[in-house]
């Protein structure tokens, strides 16, 4: 007998026996019910999941390797001694001293070697997982698999070792391209690219590689989520899946139900080290650009289009009078020698489609301009002060140090100011200000001097030291503006205002801060 819960609440006892014909005629009408209930309902296919995936394991497994990265470094062997500093006669004096002893030398003043300390060579081993993309002997990883290894071997999976070298890494999508050199007796076999755009949430898939250094292990489960952003880089767009993923698996392939490569297992999201059901893969829309340019050049040549943006929330896009809601990316900053500038896109414009793609949020763009060749002409939609303009831009090249500047923010001690608005107490530029807060000549506007503490602006963190350049898209350079610029949008019926805020050295962003 297996133990009955009663309900929460209901004493425990013994159920009142019914009538035995009645008893039949209550069974008969749930058994009836029950009948219509199943045939209303339709029965998914696969709704427990594929009968076997053994045929497509089969299919595809020989392509699926393991990669085993070594790195030797070469380190000084330590010797008991007391430490001296560098530099000093004590050095010359104890290494000399040690060297007699149990130098390389030895006691019988031979030759010194190389080095007055013995070398010793350490080896860091990594293993991870791979895939052929080409018969002729081409290997996608992570980076992070081969990291600096000056010794890749790809292992296949009937356990044939090949040496191999790289043709190209990248480190911001984290992927690496390998060459191997096929043999007669052992031909290589590949697998193609799938669509990852065509996958949706529920879908099948399976994945193959090298967990804890077990090899050839498949794994299945569905598509969680797609457009994952787990902060790792600047191109995050991660599908999520719940096959077990493990350390090892990194760099192995991600199949549908075809065959064809649809991500790159890449991460965990583990408390144990283990897999807990949440695993991320590059996905092969976001891959497959990056390896043919490593192929191609051994390197990643991405585009750029100059501009810093932010993301569009509800406040901002009230502000901005955005119909539609939340979307785009607002620009909030414009290289002065970016293809941007060049085009005519300005700070303050809010970027809704590039090249015919929409962008829905702030974080598609860069991932967009980023897998569109250099020196393409484009076509940049953005909305400015409601009104759609189209601007025709040809884009420039990626590189690696193009990266924004923090703005350099102080918080010093509250001092009197000419006003106060929207929380902030203002003051109009002078150099005593510009040196307190190491404000750049080229940083023109409003200074805020204090922030009350209880307001929406120091809930949006604005701080003291930061200037207030636009009040609604309209340039002040007084506190008499930023007071008459806010006056005239509680007129206009307006629930927030959106204000442009530049730091010290003249990084800017834009605050939505409300007007109630």
């Amino acid at each position: 007998m297996y133990p009955v819960a009663s309900a929460p609440g209901a004493p425990i006892g013994r159920a009142k026996a019914q009538p035995r014909s009645r008893a039949r005629a209550l069974m008969a009408s749930i058994l009836v019910g029950a009948s219509v209930a199943t045939a209303a309902l339709p029965v998914p296919a696969f709704a427990k999941g594929p009968a076997s995936l053994a045929d497509l394991a089969d299919q595809v497994t020989d392509a699926v390797v393991n990669i085993s990265a070594s790195t030797t470094v070469e380190a000084r062997s330590s010797r008991a001694g007391p430490q001296v500093p560098p530099g000093t006669p004590f050095e010359d004096l104890f290494e000399e001293f040690f060297n007699r002893r149990g130098g390389r030398g030895g006691g019988g003043g031979g030759e010194r070697g190389e080095s007055d300390a013995p070398r010793q060579q350490r080896k860091s081993n990594s293993l991870g997982s791979g895939f052929i993309i080409d018969a002729s002997g081409i290997v996608v990883t992570n980076n992070h698999v081969i990291g600096d290894a000056n010794d890749i071997q790809v292992i296949l999976h009937d356990g044939t070792k090949l040496k191999a070298e790289i043709v190209g890494k990248d480190p911001k999508i984290d992927l690496a391209v390998l060459r191997v050199k096929p043999t007669a007796e052992r031909p290589l076999k590949a697998v193609p690219f799938g669509d990852s755009d065509k996958m949706r949430p529920g879908d099948w898939v399976i994945a193959i590689g090298n967990p804890f250094g077990l090899g050839g292990s498949v794994s299945a489960g569905i598509v969680s989520a797609r457009g994952r952003n787990i902060e790792s880089g600047p191109y995050d767009n991660y599908i999520q899946t719940d096959a077990a993923i493990n350390k090892g698996n990194s760099g192995g392939p991600l199949f549908n139900m075809d065959g064809e490569v649809i991500g790159i297992n890449t991460a965990i999201l583990s408390p144990t080290g283990g897999s807990v059901g949440i695993g991320f893969a590059v996905p092969s829309g976001t891959a497959k650009p990056v390896i043919d340019q490593l192929r191609d050049f051994g390197e990643v040549r991405r585009g750029w289009l100059g501009v810093r943006i932010q993301n569009v929330d509800d406040a901002t896009a009230e502000a901005l009078n955005l119909k539609g809601g939340p979307r785009g990316a607002l620009v909030a900053g414009v290289d002065e020698k970016g293809p941007a500038k060049t085009a005519g896109i300005e700070v303050g414009d809010v970027i809704l489609k590039f090249n015919g793609a929409p962008v829905k949020a702030s974080g598609d763009l860069p991932r967009i301009v980023a897998s569109t060749p250099v020196g393409q002409k484009v076509d940049v939609v953005v909305m400015r002060k409601g009104e759609e303009v189209t601007k025709p831009v040809t884009l420039g090249r990626l590189e690696d140090g193009d990266k924004p500047q923090l703005a350099n923010l102080r918080q010093p001690e509250p001092e009197s100011a000419t006003r106060q608005a929207l929380g902030l107490n203002l003051s109009g530029m002078t150099d005593d200000l510009r040196k307190k807060y190491s404000i750049k000549d080229t940083v023109k506007g409003v200074v805020v001097t204090r922030v009350d503490p209880n307001s929406t602006a120091a809930d949006k963190r604005i701080q003291p030291g930061e200037v207030i350049v636009e009040v609604g898209q309209e340039a002040v350079n007084t506190p008499a503006d930023v007071t008459k610029r806010v006056d005239t949008l509680k007129k206009d019926g307006r629930k927030s205002v959106l204000l442009l805020v530049a730091g010290a050295t003249g990084d800017v962003r834009f605050v939505a801060i409300g007007l109630d």
